[in-house]
């Protein structure tokens, strides 16, 4: 919800079966996530940087996932970085499947 995307070309590297990570990658499970952040944080986390959040639960809060930057740049001999992009408005699960109470189904 808060970590920028990167665009990236693959280097083709032969031992990594010429692929690279696409995303971050997760640090708590969706229940650890649910049972350790509240709404309050991710309310908070949100409004500091900026970004509305249209749908989405706790179990997708950006605490739940392992920082991108690390993730980068242990891939540095697998992808060139052409670009990268801020989120400020986000989209995600509704977290369980119904309403959920940061907006959107």
């Amino acid at each position: 919800m808060t970590a920028p995307g990167f665009i990236v070309r693959g280097r083709g590297e032969r031992d990594s079966i010429q692929s690279a990570s696409h995303g971050a990658g997760r640090r708590l499970s969706r229940t650890q996530a649910k049972q350790q952040v509240t709404e309050g944080e991710l309310r908070r986390l949100l409004r500091d940087q900026g970004i509305e959040l249209i749908g989405g639960g706790l179990d997708e809060a950006p605490q739940a996932y392992k920082d991108i930057h690390q993730v980068m740049a242990h891939q540095q001999d697998l992808v060139d970085v052409l670009g990268s992009f801020r989120p400020r408005i986000v989209r995600m699960d509704a977290g369980g499947g119904g309403k959920s109470k940061y907006g959107g189904e």
